[in-house]
């Protein structure tokens, strides 16, 4: 194995924005365009047209699948729903240790102990075929913890899954124990299918870093469930929606807003590190939250005009425009999904895209190690006098 040392080492810019590491088949984004794609077709066209299944199965297997393949495969998934008995015993200690950080803290050991339970081997150790059924059944379980960890931290017994519901309509019907209305599931599904992958984000990266040592796939959406939970990843839809509660009311916009612009803060729900326009999962849940209307719809497109405006006034030569978040939580709440729930939903559909990525990385033998510059005081240094051992 070539030292440290040995390496050729090249500066690129901080955060290593821009640079292409790999090469993929999973999906990319373009954000000077406004676009990004699942494999070779448009994420906006998918969730706007097909259902999450659908979807899954292109993420895994390249295409889209026939009406025979698609029942199979929803037969395949859904009879992964169920979870192993030593790990359903431990939720609930679970979601006590996690009382005041919520479902996604608790996943983090519940996915661990699931790869524990099912045995999981490294993927150095097994081929195609059987990381596949690892990551299967990974991301079906996914959706029964964070709901069972949501529901036993309420003070609640979770809800055992149903297979002959689709898997968005199962996630509600998890969540909330009814069965839910043909409109809010369309709506979930959409959100859902829209967040599966996003290019190569923090936490798809990490994924694919742990996956490189040829770890088991729970170790490597362990990490990613990890990188998601930093609020300035996964964890802001609840935040956006936290805003339009502290603005309030129309007259309060331009104010709250300036005055927060002015002094430094961000914006959330505005502003994305890749679109240079708007983003397209933002048009399309846009659309889903005007179909839902009511009131809160109204207020954060109100919000919205606004805000735009104001930033291009106070930021000129920015393109700043909403991202996901915003209708993200507006979408999610007009569904009867607890705020609290927002960010492990986005985890919920964002395993199948990390699951791809792990799946994809697993071929490729190379292991991921970037170098570092080191910049403390210069060594070799002597010792200072002090007590021997």
């Amino acid at each position: 194995m070539a030292s440290a040392e040995a390496t050729t080492s090249i500066d690129v810019p901080r955060g290593l924005s821009g640079v292409i590491v790999t090469e993929t088949q999973v999906g990319d984004v373009r954000g000077v365009e406004g676009f990004y794609h699942y494999r070779q077709y448009s994420a906006v066209e998918l969730a706007t047209a097909r259902t999450f299944e659908d979807v899954w199965y292109l993420m895994f297997h390249g295409e889209l699948p026939d009406a025979a393949q698609l029942e199979a495969f929803r037969a395949e998934t859904a009879a992964l729903r169920t979870l192993p008995t030593a790990v359903r015993e431990a939720l609930p200690a679970l979601a006590q240790a996690g009382v005041h950080t919520g479902p996604l803290a608790g996943l983090r050991t519940a996915l661990s102990l699931l790869g524990a339970t099912d045995g999981l081997r490294p993927l150095y150790d097994i081929d195609a075929d059987h990381r596949r059924a690892d990551a299967l059944a990974a991301c079906a379980a996914v959706p029964t913890l964070v709901t069972a960890l949501h529901r036993l931290g309420q003070g609640q017994q979770p809800v055992e899954p149903r297979a002959d519901l689709s898997h968005a309509a199962n996630y509600l019907y998890m969540l909330t124990g009814d069965e839910p209305e043909p409109e809010r599931v369309r709506a979930i599904e959409a959100y859902l299918i829209s967040t599966i992958d996003h290019g190569f984000n923090a936490s798809t990266f990490t994924a694919r870093v742990i996956a490189s040592t040829g770890a088991d796939l729970a170790a490597c959406l362990v990490g990613a469930i990890g990188a998601l939970s930093g609020p300035l990843h996964g964890g802001a839809p609840s935040r956006a929606l936290d805003m339009l509660d502290a603005i309030g009311t129309p007259d309060r916009i331009d104010p709250w807003i300036r005055d927060r612009v002015l002094s430094g803060e961000r914006i959330m729900g505005f502003g994305h590190s890749v679109y240079r326009t708007e983003d397209p999962r933002s048009r399309m849940l846009r659309g889903i939250a005007q179909q839902l209307g009511g009131p809160l719809v109204e207020f954060a497109v109100q919000v919205e005009a606004r805000v735009e405006e104001l930033l291009a006034e106070l930021k000129p030569g920015r393109e700043l425009h909403t991202n996901v978040e915003l209708y993200a939580g507006v979408v999610m709440e007009l569904c009867g999904l607890p705020r609290e729930m927002f960010t492990p939903t986005f985890c919920a559909a964002r395993v199948v895209g990390w699951s791809a990525n792990i799946l994809e990385q697993a071929d490729d033998s190379k292991i991921i190690r970037p170098a570092a510059r080191y910049v403390g005081p210069p060594p070799p240094q002597s010792l200072p006098v002090g007590a021997a051992r």
